[in-house]
């Protein structure tokens, strides 16, 4: 329990930090599929013998040149959508040939928090430190380029790199979270507390925070219900992400809220 909530909290660091940037630049099917372009490394990393963590970094590397290079000449949406058939087609192959195939698929779509081992901490540690230091260091210029990309084309920011810069830490996020809340919950972790800090405040240094602050209390909540239900970890970060992001809704349309943006 002790591994559960360091690496846990870990995750929820990055991913609300990480997720204020997939909602300021509209990237939600990004992140929705980067995880399943990481998800064959795994498959891979136990053919090969290695590191689990090294194999998702690498595919989910892969997704990321992928995305990059074919959205040079296509629309970008039609270039993720393609790099997640090829991944997900090498995936299948590589599960098919080992096996631990039901083992491996559960864990890697529904994650699986509580069976984080000691070895674990360190390389995500090192991965948490270097995305959020990425994040922490290209705040303003990416945030630029997030909310007006043609004032930062102006401004002479590059508008190809800070995609690929973002793609990149969004890559080490998701190889990360993957074996802590799964392919299908990644996604969730991400975009429901950014989303719910986005209606709270329009500072984006202070939605930022929030979303940090919001996944957090996310995971942890959801190893508290799922400690005293005995209902999976998965389901609880799903749903209270969700509840997060009505919650957001409703206080933006709040009639406080609209009378004070009146005045």
């Amino acid at each position: 329990m002790t591994n559960t909530w360091i690496v846990a909290t870990m995750v929820a660091v990055v991913a609300g930090f990480v997720g204020f940037f997939v909602v300021a630049r509209r990237s939600s099917f990004a992140a929705h599929v980067l995880p399943f372009a990481a998800f064959p490394g795994a498959a891979a990393a136990t053919l090969l013998g290695v590191s689990e963590l090294l194999g998702l970094i690498v595919f989910a590397g892969l997704g990321v040149v992928g995305i990059s290079t074919l959205g040079r000449n296509d629309r970008q949406e039609v270039a993720t959508a393609l790099c997640l058939v090829s991944l997900l087609a090498l995936g299948t192959l590589f599960l098919s040939m080992t096996r631990e195939y039901s083992q491996s698929i559960y864990a890697l779509l529904f994650g699986e928090v509580l069976g984080i081992s000691t070895s674990q901490i360190l390389p995500i540690a090192v991965t948490s430190v270097i995305a959020i230091g990425l994040m922490a260091l290209c705040f303003r210029p990416l945030l630029l380029d997030s909310i007006s990309p043609e004032l930062a084309a102006t401004l002479g920011v590059s508008n190809r790199f800070w995609e690929l810069l973002f793609l990149t830490v969004l890559a080490l996020s998701t190889a990360m979270a993957l074996p802590v809340v799964g392919a299908l919950l990644v996604f969730s972790l991400m975009v429901g507390p950014a989303s719910a800090a986005r209606s709270f405040t329009d500072r984006p240094l202070a939605a930022a925070l929030l979303s940090v602050c919001i996944a957090v209390v996310t995971v942890w909540a959801a190893i508290a219900l799922s400690y005293l239900s005995n209902w999976p970890v998965g389901f609880f970060v799903g749903a209270l992400g969700v509840l997060s992001y009505v919650s957001g809704r409703l206080y933006r349309v709040s009639p406080r809220r609209l009378s004070s943006n009146e005045r």
